[in-house]
């Protein structure tokens, strides 16, 4: 990818933040609703997490090992805390896996691979209650050819990661269906309790749903996800390769409860705007249990001094975009103490877990995406 980033496709979607407003989450959440199947919310138990490891030079160019260096750091941790399995493109691949993840991180070479986002690209697995579980794929197209598009990657190089939901499925022996539409799991939030959260800039898109109305799209996702309540919420379109991912931006912790960063001095304008639009959309919201959401605020870092001042504004400098283990919750520092040191106690307060941060400043500064965009939980039946 040379020195354009995926951060300067997907940076400007994670949005650094002003304020902690609220730290602790309000009473026991409500039961969740009776569907057939549906797609439980992250923080419950997991049986495991998956990743898929980066080695296309195609892709990453010169940044490939650095990248390497950033997910094999991320795996070791969370390995502490559930288990890991990591998906190569091959036996090659697999060994250098192997030697940079270290022993607490299983690496399998037999389900095939493009690149480390499966987040976007990874199945997205259902429970019935009744310990069944399927999987769901939301036909990954390299976010709408975007990174095509864009940045002139060969649309061919994603491969492997248009067909690893079902791949990585068929590899588990489970049920699996497409979706009725094109879309990332980086796009959509959700609560396991029967309300959705999602930008329209992803999904009412040309690029990726061309012909489908919102309301068309709206109610495949509830379908497929099992849930009963979307919550749209602004985008903005055009400005990354992700055309606006939530998951930088706005978080369930629980069921009726979202934290949102806002952004802080270094955000371009645009995504200024677009981060206080989804906070005062979530604001004025309910879920599909009727509660007003409480919304809570992050202080994103005001400075960041480990990057040149030049690379400053497509840094991805979310602390929002975390990924949640059985045990923690793993994020981001950036070198800003007292913002690294709020943002912390705020997220720790709002799940009561220790939260680890990490710096993962070459994955969320040349590859524009955190621990959230590449990991992806398979939950306990």
């Amino acid at each position: 990818m040379n020195d354009l980033t995926r951060r300067a496709m997907l940076a400007r979607t994670g949005l650094a933040a002003a304020g902690l407003t609220a730290a602790h989450v309000l009473g026991d959440a409500a039961p969740a609703l009776a569907a057939t199947w549906r797609v439980p919310g992250e923080e419950v138990a997991h049986k495991r997490s998956w990743m898929s490891w980066p080695h296309s030079t195609t892709i990453w160019g010169n940044l490939l090992s650095i990248i390497q260096s950033d997910i094999a750091k991320l795996a070791r941790e969370i390995a502490k805390y559930e288990p890991v399995i990591m998906c190569a493109n091959g036996s090659t691949n697999a060994s250098k896996a192997r030697t940079m993840c270290g022993p607490t991180v299983t690496v399998i070479s037999s389900v095939p691979v493009s690149d480390c986002w499966i987040r976007d690209t990874g199945p997205l697995f259902r429970v019935n209650g009744a310990g069944g579980r399927d999987a769901v794929g939301l036909n990954f197209n390299a976010w709408g050819e975007n990174a095509t598009s864009f940045y002139g990657i060969p649309a061919s190089a994603y491969n492997n990661d248009r067909t690893l939901a079902q791949n990585l499925t068929a590899h588990l022996g489970l049920p699996f269906a497409k979706a009725g539409v094109v879309g990332e799991g980086g796009g959509i939030e959700y609560d396991g309790d029967g309300t959705l959260i999602a930008t329209e800039s992803c999904w009412v898109n040309p690029n990726r749903n061309p012909g489908k109305t919102r309301a068309q799209i709206e109610a495949e996702l509830l379908a497929r996800f099992g849930a009963s309540k979307m919550i749209w919420v602004p985008g903005v379109t055009g400005q990354d390769v992700t055309d606006g991912h939530i998951d930088g931006t706005a978080r369930y912790i629980a069921p009726g409860v979202v934290m949102v960063q806002l952004a802080g001095a270094v955000r371009p304008d645009v995504w200024t705007e677009n981060a206080q639009a989804i906070h005062d959309a979530l604001v004025n919201a309910t879920d599909a249990r009727g509660r007003r959401l409480q919304v809570l605020t992050i202080e994103g870092p005001d400075t960041l001094p480990r990057i040149p001042a030049g690379k400053r504004k497509d840094f991805l400098s979310s602390y929002m975009n975390w990924t949640v283990t059985n045990q923690a919750i793993i994020t981001a520092q950036f070198g800003d103490t007292a913002k690294d040191a709020a943002a912390k106690t705020a997220i720790e307060g709002a799940f009561s877990r220790p939260v680890v941060q990490l710096n993962l400043d070459n994955l969320y500064g040349n590859g524009g995406g955190g621990a959230h965009c590449v990991t992806m939980q398979e939950p306990q039946p």
